[in-house]
């Protein structure tokens, strides 16, 4: 989870929590919500840890984030052909070069072309 702390702010009007900052700050002390004052803000501005959160705020809270983002480094081909070819059984290799050598790539791509 990227972000584990709320501001009352953002935090108003969700799955049943009151719709005023000073609602939210009241059902919080109410409560015994885990807290600390924000970094930056002036005055008594403090934002509440998730784990203290309500169940069902929490997870509203978790599906609104924002997914992991991946990224794939792209292979050289050739480099993804030979790794294939490791994996081969020995038989499956004589096999493979074999087809290759009688029909050749036109022959394979038939084939891969005939099971679509």
């Amino acid at each position: 989870m990227k972000n584990e702390w709320f501001a009352a702010k953002d935090l108003t009007n969700i799955a049943g929590l009151p719709s005023s900052t000073q609602g939210i700050n009241l059902m919080a002390r109410r409560e015994g919500w885990i807290s600390r004052r924000r970094k930056g803000v002036q005055g008594k501005a403090l934002e509440y840890h998730i784990n203290s959160l309500p169940h069902n705020v929490r997870n509203l809270l978790l599906l609104n984030e924002d997914g992991a983002v991946y990224e794939v480094e792209r292979q050289d081909p050739l480099t993804v052909w030979i790794e294939y070819y490791y994996y081969l059984t020995e038989s499956e290799r004589e096999k493979m070069l074999a087809f290759l050598i009688r029909k050749g790539i036109g022959g394979l791509l038939a084939c891969i072309n005939e099971e679509k």
